[in-house]
């Protein structure tokens, strides 16, 4: 069981328990700490509460995104610089800085150009991705003993240690909150990327729709 401390807004916290700790666990595990250059691939669901967590250890984060209109908002969230991952030049630009970097995309897609980002002995950890992975060149990876790995979630104990992490530096998901009945609509704009950057559902709405009759 997890403990939600008292007072805290249970919409937004809902998603730490998914997106948070997805994202909380690798950041354990490979020890970021504070002045380390980190990197979100991808600004959604699991993305926004990365880089949230990330710039809470003081480390320094760069956003990657395909899409400009998240620009912005990467920076408001934590990031120090945002990028678009389209942008062949600013890519460039960045080789060789990193000491992780934490891939939230849903899809796959040619990772080459993130391991180019990556320092010696550095990791990139896929959060997101379940297909078959992309456009990986083996020599990339053992010049300089590159790492490519996955992370899924936590168990109960770090779950419960993101949650009191969260809750002690207002931490928390952005998120609209939706009524049940919308779940339809919910899922097409999740299509369309046009959410910033979790659905919550009301449950109680269910019973309020069954109360009004509808």
């Amino acid at each position: 069981m997890v403990r939600i401390p008292p007072g805290a807004d249970l919409a937004a916290t809902a998603p730490l328990l998914c997106a948070g700790i997805t994202t909380f666990s690798p950041m354990q595990h490979w020890r970021l700490s504070r002045g380390q250059r980190v990197g979100v691939v991808g600004l959604g669901g699991l993305g926004h509460v990365a880089v949230k967590l990330a710039a809470a250890r003081d480390a320094v984060v760069t956003v990657f995104t395909t899409s400009p209109g998240k620009v912005a908002d990467a920076k408001r969230l934590g990031a120090r610089e945002a990028v678009l991952s389209t942008d062949a030049e600013a890519m460039k630009r960045l080789a060789d800085p990193f000491d992780l970097l934490i891939s939230s995309a849903p899809r796959a897609y040619p990772m080459q150009p993130f391991v180019n980002l990556l320092k010696p002995d550095a990791t990139l950890v896929n959060v997101g991705a379940m297909e078959p992975l992309e456009g990986v060149h083996g020599i990339d990876l053992v010049y300089a003993r590159r790492n490519i790995a996955g992370s899924m979630i936590g168990g109960i104990a770090e779950t419960q240690e993101v949650i009191d992490y969260c809750a002690a530096r207002g931490i928390k998901a952005d998120i609209e909150l939706i009524r049940a009945e919308d779940i339809n609509k919910a899922y097409e704009r999740v299509v369309k990327k046009d959410v910033r950057y979790r659905f919550v559902i009301d449950m109680g709405s269910l019973g309020r729709a069954k109360e009004s009759g509808k």
